[in-house]
C-alpha cells in the first residue's frame, strides 16, 4: 500500500523534506509524518499508541518519533480512513 499525504484533508500548510529513501512532511519546522517504503509513523500520544499497539500487530512505537508516535506497517490492518486520521492527528498535535 502506497500512502499519499494528499489524500488527507484538513492539512494546510506543509512541506515535503527527503532524507535517504525516507520523506518527512513538516509544519513548523517539525515532522508531523515520516514515509518509509513499507511503513509511517505518525505522532500521538500516550494512551493512543498503547491501544493502538495492543490492539495491531502492524503498529509499534516509532523509531523516529520514540515514545511520542507510532509507525504503521502499511499491510491493510488499519483501513485508509483510520490512518487518514491518524495523519491529520499528528499533523494537528505537531502544529500547536
Amino acid at each position: 500500500m502506497v500512502f499519499d499525504v494528499h489524500e488527507v484533508e484538513g492539512l494546510l500548510d506543509f512541506e515535503e523534506k527527503k532524507q535517504g529513501e525516507d520523506t518527512l512532511y513538516m509544519v513548523n519546522e517539525r515532522a508531523f509524518l515520516v514515509v518509509h517504503k513499507n511503513t509511517i509513523e505518525v505522532r500521538t500520544d500516550a494512551k493512543l499508541r498503547e491501544v493502538l499497539c495492543e490492539k495491531y500487530e502492524s503498529v509499534m512505537e516509532s523509531r523516529y518519533f520514540g515514545k511520542g508516535g507510532i509507525e504503521i506497517v502499511m499491510s491493510g490492518q488499519l483501513t485508509d480512513s483510520e490512518v487518514r486520521d491518524l495523519v491529520r492527528l499528528s499533523y494537528d498535535l505537531t502544529k500547536i
